[in-house]
Parts: C-alpha cells; sequence; structure tokens
C-alpha cells in the first residue's frame, strides 16, 4: 500500500503533464487547473484503494479523467467552424483585436509561433470529436499511454478503444486537408500566417512556414495520414501551459464561441 508522502513525490513527477492533458480535453486553463487540484484531493482520499493494477499515474489519470465526466455532459461539443467564428468575431470588433494586440505586448507567454498555434488549432479541432474519441485520441497520440491503459483510464474495452482512436484519426485527417492551408493549398484556414503579420509584421512568414517539416512535406506530397502524423509529432513536443505563446492561446480559447453541436456521452 502507497502512503501519503510517497503518491505526492509520485503525482508530482507528472502533475504537470496532467495539466495540460486537462487543458488539452476541457480547453480552458482555469478548468485544467481546478480538474487538477480536485484530481490530487481524490487521489489522497482514496490512495488507500489503490491495489497496483496499474501505474499510480494510469490511476491518476482515470480519476482525472471520470471527473471531467460532468462537464463534458454539460458542455456542447466545440463546431468545426468556431476558430473561423472566433476570427470573424475579432476582425469585426476593435476592441477584441486591441485585446489580442495588448496580450501580445505585455505578456512574456505571449509570443506567437506558428508550431505554436498549430497545436492550439489541434487542441480546437479535437474538441469537435466524440469525447472518446478525443480522450482516446489524445492519450495514445499525444501522451503516450498504451491501449491496455486507455482501457482502465477510460473504463473501455480494447475492441472500443482501438476503434475510437482509429475513427478519431481519420476524421481528423479529413477535417486538416480541408481546411489547414499548411497541408493544402486550397484550406480554408490561413489563420497561422495571418496571425503571424499580425504579432510578427516584421518577421518572413513564408520563411517560418517552410522551416516546418509538416509544410515540407506537404508540398512533398506525403499522404494525408503522414501529415497527421507529423501534426501529433510536433503537438507531443509542445507544454501548452507553458509554451512562449501559452498567454494567446489562453485569450484564442476564449474567443470560442457558444458550442454548437449535441454533447456526446464518454
Amino acid at each position: 500500500m502507497m502512503d501519503q508522502q510517497s503518491f505526492h513525490v509520485e503525482f508530482n513527477s507528472f502533475q504537470a503533464e496532467l495539466k495540460s492533458y486537462l487543458l488539452r480535453i476541457t480547453g480552458s486553463r482555469e478548468d485544467a487547473e481546478d480538474f487538477a487540484h480536485d484530481t490530487y484531493i481524490k487521489a489522497c482520499n482514496k490512495i488507500d484503494t489503490f491495489k497496483g493494477n496499474s501505474s499510480i499515474k494510469t490511476w491518476v489519470f482515470s480519476i482525472a479523467t471520470n471527473l471531467t465526466r460532468d462537464h463534458f455532459r454539460s458542455k456542447k461539443r466545440w463546431s468545426v467552424s468556431c476558430q473561423d467564428n472566433a476570427r470573424e468575431d475579432a476582425l469585426e470588433n476593435p476592441e477584441i483585436m486591441q485585446r489580442l494586440i495588448d496580450v501580445g505586448e505585455r505578456s512574456n507567454a505571449s509570443k506567437f509561433e506558428i508550431k505554436e498555434h498549430i497545436d492550439f488549432c489541434f487542441t480546437c479541432i479535437a474538441k469537435t470529436l466524440p469525447t472518446h474519441q478525443q480522450l482516446g485520441l489524445i492519450l495514445k497520440d499525444v501522451y503516450n499511454f498504451k491501449v491496455h491503459e486507455i482501457t482502465q483510464i477510460m473504463d473501455m474495452t480494447e475492441g472500443k478503444v482501438k476503434h475510437a482512436i482509429a475513427d478519431a484519426r481519420n476524421t481528423l485527417t479529413r477535417i486538416f486537408e480541408k481546411r489547414c492551408a499548411l497541408v493544402n493549398k486550397g484550406g480554408a484556414c490561413h489563420q497561422c500566417s495571418e496571425l503571424n503579420g499580425i504579432l510578427n509584421p516584421k518577421q518572413n512568414q513564408q520563411e517560418r512556414l517552410l522551416q516546418l517539416n509538416l509544410k515540407k512535406e506537404a508540398e512533398a506530397g506525403q499522404s494525408a495520414d503522414r501529415l497527421l502524423e507529423l501534426r501529433l509529432e510536433l503537438v507531443r513536443g509542445i507544454d501548452p501551459l507553458n509554451a512562449a505563446g501559452t498567454d494567446l492561446h489562453s485569450f484564442f480559447l476564449e474567443l470560442m464561441p457558444d458550442y454548437s453541436e449535441t454533447p456526446t456521452g464518454v
């Protein structure tokens, strides 16, 4: 049986990863902090029930995921067009644009990086998926949990977990290929370039874009599946809570309009 002190040490070793996971699935820094705190308290209170059938990390992530279930049930899923709507609102509202510029100028964590905006975009698009697909994909492809660990975290069979992850990948591949101008010249979304022009007006955006493997391999004609994997590699390398542009991303998330789809169960 693990004692409280040993648990505290273990929890601290993955606390930052847990918070970033909660940010990615909720889309809110405040919610991520609250759920991380509640998870710690609940895990401390239940530590005597931990039987060692999984790692402490997997056990804690399962508690955190369960705590978010009510959150997901009370919120509608994000629409694929939510970023477009936020962009239109910002362009039509000088106050919002000024707030954006103010965040960019006053914060040490507001440096706009195109690769970080790709990560932000991934968070938004993943939130359009049914919840069980969003969770399965993020746990497997961003946080590197094994399928058998995800079955414990999500309380689902191995077959259902694999199916959810495959469906999520297929859906994201289709959405990104249609929307993202970095992977398809006909893509509807050019926000990476637009925001780079607003926040880094002296920077050559094409040079920055061409430094990305995602852009290079898209122009070389790589498959949509390969381009999704490159995007996931990029996402895995970014901590959304402590990245150079984390304050900008928090601001962008606040701009997302009311969710427009029906809530989907875990």
